[in-house]
């Protein structure tokens, strides 16, 4: 009998063990990553500094959206051969013309080289918005260059850059995020008013309206644990009959598309613009948080270039 209870004892023992084990792993894999962290401790008073500014020497169009895979930045772009013109009256639906144009995604190194120019798009389709790296896949959204039109969400090989069509949506969208825990797609619609997620066979989950009004989301990348970072702009009117552009960046909950975190960046680029009117990627590097961008178009003064600004971390 007591062999027997040490036996029960000695099992209790190490399933209690193994409790606190799984409890511990569970505990771990919720956690932030470093980005997540650092980010949710910057204020709008954060010391930005730029560090760099790369001229990128090879035409760059109107860059979109980045992605960072191990020293590899893959930067979307659309080249616009015709732009598109308003409608006097809706056509069809549509406010515009749709356009001509090119979609590209431009592989570089960090020192600014081009290492691969990926095309990408069908017919209309031919503008790409901002794009994530799930582990796997660079996720890349297609769209018409007009609202409430459609796009094709593409996934591409960051090793052998082999493109694969991965869904179709009949929306104009802007930008998507793949949660790397559900394995949900997210993305946004024009001017980021709308947002999505679906299967990341194209399976629609989920629609509704974006709860931020400051700013419109230009790039998003996925900042675990199950939250996204997306930097955006929003042309505002002056007292004299301009505009201005206001800057901002925010951190979602991909769950329930809360904001948990948002501050604005009050940094300028060559061209006069603001720094996240364009691709924005984050990372932790040593005791720092690192930015990169690209706010500038290659058709302007002194083209694009790849501005990196570090912060110390909270």
């Amino acid at each position: 009998m007591r062999r027997a209870h040490i036996a029960v004892l000695a099992g209790s023992v190490i399933a209690a063990v193994a409790m606190v084990a799984t409890s511990a792993q569970a505990t771990e894999q919720h956690r932030d990553d470093a980005v997540t962290a650092a980010f949710a401790k910057t204020t709008r008073s954060t010391a930005w500094q730029q560090v760099q500014k790369i001229p990128l020497r090879f035409p760059t169009y109107h860059p979109q959206g980045f992605a960072l895979v191990g020293d590899k930045i893959f930067m979307s772009t659309v080249e616009i051969i015709e732009r598109p013109v308003p409608y006097p009256q809706p056509v069809d639906g549509y406010d515009r013309t749709p356009g001509k144009g090119v979609g590209h995604v431009l592989v570089l190194d960090r020192q600014g080289n081009l290492l691969k120019d990926v095309q990408l798009g069908q017919g209309t389709v031919y503008h790409p918005g901002g794009i994530d790296f799930d582990g796997e896949s660079v996720w890349v959204p297609v769209a018409e260059y007009r609202p409430n039109s459609q796009a094709i969400v593409y996934r591409l090989d960051p090793q052998t850059y082999q493109v694969t069509e991965a869904f179709r949506v009949a929306d104009h969208i802007g930008g998507l995020v793949r949660d790397r825990v559900s394995g949900k797609v997210h993305g946004v619609s024009w001017g980021s008013r709308t947002e999505y997620s679906w299967t990341p066979n194209g399976h629609q989950l989920s629609k509704q309206a974006n709860p931020d009004h400051l700013v419109d989301y230009q790039d998003c990348d996925y900042s675990g644990w199950q939250k996204q970072i997306c930097s955006g702009v929003t042309g505002l009117p002056r007292s004299d009959g301009g505009s201005y552009e206001l800057s901002g960046l925010a951190l979602l909950d991909l769950r329930d598309n809360r904001i948990l975190h948002e501050i604005p960046f009050p940094k300028f680029s060559t061209a006069g613009h603001v720094v996240t009117r364009n691709p924005v990627a984050l990372e932790v590097a040593g005791d720092k948080l690192r930015m990169f961008a690209a706010p500038d178009d290659g058709e302007e003064a002194a083209g694009t270039e790849l501005l990196v600004y570090e912060a110390p971390l909270g």
